[in-house]
């Protein structure tokens, strides 16, 4: 445990939290991965190869996290886990919230070409991922990272007014 500490500059026991959810995640993902390349439910198949993915993608996230490390300006390496947790939950949610408020406007494929539906339902989407993404960045305790990130985009999307 003491290791385990060290190696994510954990001071507080609280801050456990954060490699604990970064492990379960990548478990369940790891599972639902094995899940769609093995139609068949065999369950020993199944968490045999939900290993070797999670593993994998073990690997990936610390590989990804070390060149991370170096450009995201965090105190502390746990911070990178709540960093890539809030952009998991942002990610879905913003799915969650937007699809709902489209059929609550009307807007289907039947009453708009495909191609229009898709770059309503990308925009709606992409407004609310930006919004959640500051909130859930609040939740977990990096709110002053999510909002220069907000800010870099919202200047890069040509909307420096709204920043400054």
């Amino acid at each position: 445990m003491d290791k385990l500490k060290k190696n994510w500059e954990i001071n507080s026991n609280w801050q456990l939290i954060f490699p604990l959810l970064g492990i379960l995640s990548l478990g369940y993902s790891s599972f639902k991965l094995s899940s769609l390349f093995l139609k068949e439910y065999n369950i020993i198949l199944n968490l045999l190869l939900s290993t070797i993915i999670f593993f994998v993608l073990l690997k990936l996230t610390l590989l990804i996290f070390s060149k991370l490390e170096k450009k995201w300006d965090v105190k502390y390496r746990w911070e990178l886990i709540s960093i890539f947790l809030v952009f998991a939950i942002t990610g879905s949610s913003s799915v969650f919230i937007s699809r709902p408020l489209i059929k609550l406007m009307g807007i289907n494929k039947e009453n708009l070409s495909v191609f229009a539906y898709w770059v309503l339902y990308i925009f709606i989407g992409f407004i609310f991922y930006q919004i959640l993404l500051v909130v859930n960045g609040w939740i977990f305790g990096q709110y002053k990272f999510f909002w220069n990130f907000e800010k870099k985009m919202l200047r890069r999307l040509g909307l420096k007014r709204f920043v400054d």
